[in-house]
């Protein structure tokens, strides 16, 4: 029954992302849904940005070995990153109609800087993506008892969500991110109930973490300890800001006022039913004590899914893996859109002139079924956990990408010379100490964050320009 649902729940999924499809006429339609989603969409495709396989299985797993503060990044940087969004990026960005966040750096810069921070945000999609689909080749794993290996599951997952996202695009990841976005919440609730009763009542659980030290968030007094939680707070927080796929959904807004009404509501959403799966996995470990300390020892993955088969009824089961594909799914979409949009869009276009819309249109939907396929070979060949590659994948637009955006809205003086010195010294101080350092105090991407500012307020004021500032005529862009 419960392998019945699943394969139910793929085909409505689908049908709702190929009825989604019908309304793409044109690549704005395709990228930002013809920005004409009302809030209650916005909301739930902004919170459905992070709320995937890293919420349910990784932050879950991670806080019952570290704690609160093993998860400062996400949720906590993730869900102010889009609180953050919403405050001070949604209003200036959406007034400038732009189709990608690569865009902006053109407009603001120049095409050297639009092309060299998109190259880093389609990067930074990597890990990311590779996460998404990691998991789902675990869910088709233990929902088949072992018949289906985890690469045979990466291959069906990603092909069920290219099914559904090539053709719909941004209007299928808002459509199902809404459907999705619904099962998650009723799904993991019914479940949190359930799990918590058996374990005593909530108040039981939350005593007991509170006792063994699970809510403590602060590091400890001294430098290298706080400096390590200000690198785990900003590469998220930050790093994840200059980011299509959360611009996307932003810019698909109706108008500027539900823009950012959507971003700080679904951040807000996010950061409070992340916390749903933490309970549910503290609520078993008081249930089952040995099989957890057994996964946490193997694969502190695997420590939910198990929960349920051995312990909850079939209803729970199916609304249980219902909310975790839907997590996983309304993630993933979003995230193989995003950055094949950037590459056609500040890319693509700079080499390539296309005749008509239609043609830059079936360009994105190309490298889609590209990116996709690049993406399976990643998650095939990764041996990182889910939680370490979401934490890592935003680092490369920590250094890069972040300051050139916020001096660019918030900074007059800053200038394209500013901006080029600050994405050289970002990347080479953290690649730098990647290499030679990489355990030393600073970590990587802090240190490389904290040369970026320096270059862009060295480059920008510096009396001897020399690259010139980009013109503000943007090339053509679709028809809306």
């Amino acid at each position: 029954m419960l392998v019945w649902f699943v394969i139910l729940y793929l085909l409505l999924s689908i049908m709702i992302g190929v009825y989604a499809a019908t309304r793409v006429k044109n690549s704005r339609d395709y990228v930002v849904a013809g920005r004409s989603l009302p809030i209650y969409i916005v909301t739930a495709t902004v919170f459905a940005t992070w709320f995937g396989s890293e919420t349910v299985l990784g932050i879950s797993a991670t806080f019952l070995q570290e704690g609160m503060h093993g998860i400062v990044a996400d949720p906590f940087g993730s869900s102010l990153c889009l609180i953050l969004v919403g405050l001070f990026f949604a209003r200036p960005l959406y007034r400038m109609r732009l189709l990608t966040i690569g865009d902006y750096y053109r407009r603001r810069y120049n095409h050297v800087v639009e092309v060299a921070t998109s190259i880093c945000i389609i990067l930074s999609y990597l890990g990311w993506v590779s996460a998404q689909m990691t998991a789902l080749g675990l869910v088709f794993n233990i929902l088949s008892g072992g018949q289906i290996d985890n690469q045979t599951g990466i291959v069906i997952g990603a092909a069920i969500v290219l099914l559904y996202t090539l053709f719909g695009g941004m209007w299928s990841v808002a459509l199902t991110d809404f459907f999705q976005m619904t099962i998650i919440i009723v799904g993991l609730g019914y479940i949190a109930w359930v799990v918590g009763d058996m374990a005593g009542g909530a108040g039981v659980v939350i005593q007991h973490a509170a006792e063994h030290g699970k809510f403590n968030l602060l590091p400890a007094l001294n430098p290298r300890d706080i400096v390590l939680f200000l690198a785990a707070w900003t590469t998220m927080m930050f790093g994840s800001i200059p980011q299509q796929d959360v611009f996307q959904r932003v810019m698909s807004a109706k108008d500027e006022k539900t823009a950012v009404r959507g971003s700080i509501l679904g951040g807000s959403l996010y950061f409070l039913f992340a916390f749903i799966p933490i309970f549910i996995a503290y609520s078993a470990f008081l249930l089952m004590p040995d099989m957890v300390n057994r996964f946490l020892s193997e694969d502190a993955q695997l420590i939910l899914p198990n929960l349920i088969l051995e312990r909850m009824p079939i209803f729970a089961q199916v609304m249980f893996f219902g909310a975790l594909l839907s997590a996983i799914m309304s993630t993933a979409s979003g995230t193989i859109l995003a950055p094949s949009a950037t590459f056609t869009e500040n890319i693509l276009k700079v080499f390539v002139k296309f005749k008509s819309d239609k043609h830059q249109l079936l360009a994105m939907r190309v490298v889609v079924v590209i990116f996709t396929c690049g993406i399976v070979v990643f998650a095939l060949n990764s041996q990182m956990s889910i939680y370490a590659m979401v934490e890592n994948a935003y680092q490369v637009t920590l250094v890069a990408a972040f300051v050139p955006l916020a001096a660019g809205v918030y900074w007059r003086p800053a200038t394209t010379q500013g901006a080029l010195l600050a994405m050289i010294l970002g990347i080479v101080t953290w690649l730098g100490l990647s290499y030679a350092d990489p355990d030393g105090f600073w970590p990587p991407q802090f240190a490389g964050l904290l040369m970026s500012i320096a270059g862009m307020v060295v480059g920008s004021l510096s009396p001897k320009q020399l690259v010139h500032r980009g013109h503000h005529e943007p090339r053509h862009e679709p028809a809306t």
